[in-house]
């Protein structure tokens, strides 16, 4: 008796090598899960407080040349300079009476600069007075209005200063050398690009980010938001490249060439974001809001990587990517700077070669796995306060309802009469030029 069942033999492929194992991507699958499920156990971003400060702290400034020093102003005029090995604070000075509205350091490190409510621009040795001696600056300059901003040149004595307009100063003048305006309205933040180092950008209360040109007497362009920017920051590594902080909870990321639409639009916040700062790598950005949170997000995506926040926290003003790219320093509202891991779960202090070894290992097993769907909801997941959470759920069903009435809209109307705008375009009022 013969079977009509017709017997189809399947080609079992072999793996000869026995180098290479032949269950490969399943034990790599189960390595990478557990490399960031222990990423997120070992995330303890919060390194230390640096507490001193009587009143909110309003701004902060970068050493050129040190890693460990960090320069922080206060609402009450106060300056503090802090050692951040051994963090505690090595210099106080009482520089101005009320608010400390802006500081910088010379490109050299030898001396700083400050502008406050009293009108003034004042410039201080980076070393203590000796003994004996008084705190005084090395030179004050008396302005016709309130300035609001300072920022130096990169590479020469100059610095800008921003108030009702834009002032370009000498060092060793008391005048300024240039004066540019655009408009009527107060300017809020003033920078120079790191690159190329003649140009400038602000940011204006009539929401206007204008770009100045430091070799021509006249503005270039500028580009009309829907709502105020507060700061802008040049990306270090790419000249044309900006990141604007803006009210309206976004961070918009421009190209001065192309400023019709941002490259990208950042949106994670749940309130009006006040400051930002460029990694020295140009890859990445922290941002500081009025939520009560830092968050980092990459260069070329939408939303942040990795979000900070303590219980006593309040709004964080201002913030600082350290120079050798492993930490971030901000300063908020109840009189603290805290000073975090820019990678949350990075392990700090001198690594074995086989520790060293392994983490390589596991970052490119997670770089491999991470679109994943377990491994990518482990990743992304983050804790966050609950003011924020319900916020970040209503503003969800807020953008739904808006997306749906626009579709109702187009669907009964006439063909062509509604076109669609991108995201980037739905913020931008108007370029001039």
């Amino acid at each position: 008796w013969v079977s009509n069942v017709c017997i189809t033999l399947i080609a079992v492929p072999r793996n000869y090598d026995p180098a290479l194992h032949p269950f490969e991507v399943p034990r790599e699958y189960t390595r990478a899960l557990n490399a960031t499920k222990l990423e997120r156990v070992f995330a303890k971003p919060f390194l230390s407080s640096l507490d001193g400060h009587r009143d909110g702290v309003n701004c902060m400034a970068k050493h050129p040349k040190s890693l460990s020093t960090v320069l922080s102003g206060a609402c009450d005029g106060e300056v503090k300079i802090w050692n951040l090995t051994k963090r505690q604070c090595i210099r106080t000075i009482q520089a101005h009476e009320g608010f400390v509205r802006g500081m910088c350091v010379r490109f050299c490190g030898t001396s700083f600069f400050t502008v406050g409510d009293d009108k003034t621009v004042k410039q201080w040795k980076m070393e203590g007075p000796e003994y004996g001696e008084e705190e005084e600056p090395i030179h004050t300059v008396l302005g016709k209005t309130v300035y609001t901003g300072i920022d130096h040149h990169w590479k020469e004595a100059v610095f800008a200063t921003c108030g009702h307009q834009v002032d370009i100063w000498d060092e060793q003048r008391t005048s300024p050398m240039c004066s540019l305006t655009w408009g009527f309205d107060s300017i809020s933040s003033v920078k120079f690009n790191p690159i190329e180092t003649y140009l400038l950008g602000s940011c204006a209360s009539d929401r206007n980010i204008v770009l100045y040109d430091m070799r021509k007497s006249t503005p270039l362009k500028k580009v009309i938001l829907n709502m105020r920017t507060n700061t802008l920051c040049w990306n270090p590594m790419e000249a044309f490249v900006f990141t604007a902080a803006n009210e309206d909870y976004n961070l918009y990321t421009f190209d001065m060439r192309f400023l019709e639409s941002p490259v990208m639009v950042h949106m994670d916040h749940v309130s009006a974001v006040l400051d930002v700062d460029y990694s020295p790598t140009g890859k990445e950005f922290v941002s500081a809001s009025f939520d009560k949170s830092v968050r980092i997000f990459p260069v070329g995506k939408g939303h942040s990587r990795e979000v900070y926040h303590t219980k006593r926290m309040q709004h964080v003003i201002t913030v600082k990517w350290t120079s050798d790219n492993k930490y971030i320093l901000c300063g908020s509202d109840e009189m603290n700077i805290r000073l975090w891991k820019a990678n949350a779960s990075e392990k700090l202090g001198v690594l074995a070669p086989r520790e060293k070894a392994a983490m390589n290992y596991n970052q490119k097993l997670k770089e491999k796995f991470q679109y994943h769907p377990q491994i990518r909801r482990i990743a992304q997941h983050r804790h966050l306060p609950k003011s924020i959470f319900c916020q970040i759920k209503e503003q969800r069903i807020m953008r739904e309802a808006r997306r749906r009435k626009e579709l109702n809209r187009r669907k009964h109307s006439k063909p062509g009469s509604m076109p669609l705008v991108s995201e980037r375009k739905k913020h931008i009022v108007a370029v001039v030029k």
